[in-house]
């Protein structure tokens, strides 16, 4: 009976070890199983996110080709611009040239008949000589008469055959300038035909590159080409207007010019106003800014932007003369233009329409009203978009972070 009772616990002891072994072996089949699975998240994951930076970088890339692209193709239709410019020059030099050549000719023309004339008289007179002219003065006075008669027939003469001489020499010199104007003119047209060219080409691959943008990207890019189009065309005008408002700029750059030396003599260093010295004012008070001179996918901007409601008043960055103001539907929509001392111009966007208290040729001081904020033109929501462009005010190349003057 005791020898059973032994076997029964042997059997009982012997099952409880292998139960026990069978639940470690499962236990630790399931961790393992987990880890394999935890390993193949992490995987997955590094892989995803691999992929995910390689599409950001390829992004990054292609926007940074459509921008390229966008530069060139602004650089080359400045060229064709200042071609045609050339080219409308060129065809009025052309056509002065050819109307002087006109008028010279008749005019040689006319001498040569006049010249013609006098030699048949000459001829005609036969052997007589203004020797025998003057011999045949019956008094003192009749030979001082003939002798003046006779000088200025020689004089006359004289100036006839150099004025014909002249105009002759007027003529070749004409001739030379209209060949070198047409030639120079068929110059002109050819590079502008080849740069055309490679403005299409440009554009077409810049098409190609767009197609690739998210949405998101495609807005931003239509709003940079908006912006880049009205820009070439406002600056066009802006260099009208700085003709037109030449005396209030010069006053302007005199009184900046004597305020520097004053301020120069009184301080200790005698530096003038650098970047970062307070230059500029911010155009708004407070208001967070949304965007810098670039985009948040790595496309330029160029521009600060104020996130503030629509109304809030929008001020002079510094003292200046106002060149530009405009209500426009598009681009920039409601703006303003203001021209400083030292060649630095400050730009106001996307103004509230019809809000703008300035006018072109008005002087305007630092911190004063020009209009209020809004959403006008290729917005997206209520901002002021803040522009500082330097000399020579080229679009490409002159915009720069107002924070430098702030």
């Amino acid at each position: 009976m005791k020898k059973i009772g032994l076997k029964i616990i042997g059997i009982l002891i012997i099952s409880i070890i292998v139960l026990q072994s069978t639940t470690v072996m499962a236990v630790s089949s399931e961790q393992v199983q987990l880890k394999n699975e935890q390993d193949k998240i992490k995987n997955d994951k590094k892989q995803a996110e691999a992929e995910l930076e390689e599409v950001q970088i390829q992004k990054s890339e292609t926007v940074k080709q459509v921008e390229e692209l966008s530069n060139q193709i602004a650089d080359y239709q400045s060229q064709i611009d200042e071609l045609d410019d050339k080219i409308t020059i060129l065809n009025s030099k052309i056509s002065e040239a050819e109307a002087n050549l006109k008028k010279t000719q008749e005019d040689y023309t006319k001498q040569q008949k006049l010249l013609e004339a006098r030699l048949v008289a000459t001829y005609e007179a036969g052997e007589t000589s203004y020797l025998d002219f003057l011999l045949s003065s019956d008094s003192i006075i009749d030979l001082i008469s003939n002798y003046y008669l006779v000088a200025e027939v020689a004089n006359n003469d004289t100036e006839l055959l150099e004025k014909i001489e002249k105009q002759k020499q007027e003529i070749e010199q004409s001739k030379k300038t209209l060949e070198t104007s047409k030639k120079e003119l068929d110059s002109s047209k050819a590079s502008k035909q080849g740069i055309s060219v490679q403005l299409q080409a440009a554009k077409n691959e810049k098409n190609g590159q767009v197609a690739k943008l998210s949405q998101d990207e495609k807005q931003i890019q239509q709003h940079i080409d908006e912006l880049r189009q009205a820009s070439a065309q406002i600056e066009k005008e802006l260099q009208a207007a700085q003709k037109r408002y030449e005396a209030q700029i010069k006053a302007l750059e005199k009184k900046n010019n004597s305020s520097s030396s004053s301020a120069g003599s009184s301080s200790s260093s005698g530096s003038s106003q650098a970047s970062g010295s307070g230059t500029l004012r911010p155009p708004v008070n407070g208001g967070p800014i949304t965007a810098t001179m670039q985009y948040s996918d790595g496309s330029y901007h160029g521009a600060l932007d104020y996130g503030v409601p629509v109304g809030t008043p929008v001020y002079a960055a510094a003292d200046g003369v106002v060149i530009k103001t405009a209500n426009l539907t598009t681009s920039y929509g409601t703006y303003v233009v203001i021209q400083h001392a030292g060649g630095l111009q400050t730009w106001y966007a996307h103004g509230t329409s019809g809000s703008i208290i300035v006018s072109p040729g008005q002087t305007v001081s630092r911190g004063q009203q020009i209009m209020k904020s809004g959403s006008t033109g290729n917005s997206t929501g209520p901002h002021l978009h803040f522009e500082v462009r330097v000399a020579p005010y080229n679009y490409n190349t002159c915009r720069v972070d107002p924070r430098k003057y702030f």
